[in-house]
C-alpha cells in the first residue's frame, strides 16, 4: 500500500465519521425538537389544568352556582359578575347605614353633652347619685334616664329598701352580730361623656 492509498483509506474513515456525527447531530435536533414539543405540550396541559381548577373553585364560590357540577365557563363567569355587582350593592348599602349610624350617634353625644350641660349635671353622675346616697338600682335608672335625654327623671324618688331581705354573704360576715347587712352603693365607670 502506498502513502497515497493510505490517505484516501483515512480520508474515507474521515468522511464514516462525519456521517455518523451528521447522523448523530440530526437524531440530537430531532430529540431536542421532541423534548421541547413535549415540554411545550407539558406547560400547556398545566396551564389548561390551572384554568379548569381554577373555574371550578370560582364556580363553589358563587352561591347560585354551589352544588352543581356542570357548568359552562360563560355560565360561571356570568353568575359570578353579577354576584361581584350585587355584592359591591350591598358593601355600598352597609357602608350607608354605618355612616348614618355614625350620624346618629354624633347627634345622640351632642344632646347628652347639651343635656347634661342645661341640666347642670356632672359629667360623673356616679359621684352625684353616691353624694344622695342612691343604691345601685336608682343609679341605674338615673343613668338610662339621663342617656335617654329624659330630664324630668333625673330627680328619681328614693324609696326606703327592707334591708334586711338582702342577703349578701360578704355584708353579712362582717355585720353578723346585727343580722342586717349594709350594702355599699358601688361605683360605676361612665364611658363616652366628654364635653
Amino acid at each position: 500500500m502506498s502513502d497515497d492509498d493510505r490517505d484516501i483509506d483515512i480520508e474515507s474513515d474521515d468522511g464514516d465519521d462525519s456521517d455518523s456525527r451528521l447522523r448523530h447531530s440530526n437524531n440530537t435536533q430531532y430529540y431536542s425538537q421532541a423534548e421541547k414539543r413535549a415540554h411545550h405540550n407539558a406547560l400547556e396541559r398545566k396551564r389548561r389544568d390551572h384554568i379548569k381548577d381554577s373555574f371550578s373553585s370560582l364556580r363553589d364560590c358563587v352561591p347560585a352556582l354551589q352544588g352543581e357540577k356542570v357548568a359552562s365557563r360563560a355560565q360561571i363567569l356570568k353568575k359570578a359578575a353579577e354576584y361581584i355587582q350585587y355584592m359591591r350593592r350591598k358593601n355600598t348599602s352597609h357602608q350607608q347605614d354605618i355612616d348614618d349610624l355614625k350620624k346618629q350617634n354624633s347627634i345622640l353625644e351632642n344632646q347628652i353633652s347639651e343635656v347634661l350641660t342645661n341640666e347642670n349635671i356632672p359629667n360623673n353622675i356616679h359621684l352625684r347619685a353616691e353624694k344622695l346616697g342612691f343604691i345601685d338600682g336608682e343609679v341605674r335608672s338615673l343613668e338610662k334616664a339621663s342617656f335617654a335625654g329624659f330630664t324630668e327623671a333625673c330627680e328619681v324618688k328614693t324609696e326606703s329598701v327592707d334591708m334586711s331581705t338582702y342577703n349578701d354573704t360578704e355584708s353579712e360576715s362582717s355585720d353578723s352580730e346585727t343580722g342586717q347587712a349594709i350594702r355599699q352603693p358601688k361605683k360605676l365607670k361612665m364611658a363616652g361623656l366628654h364635653h
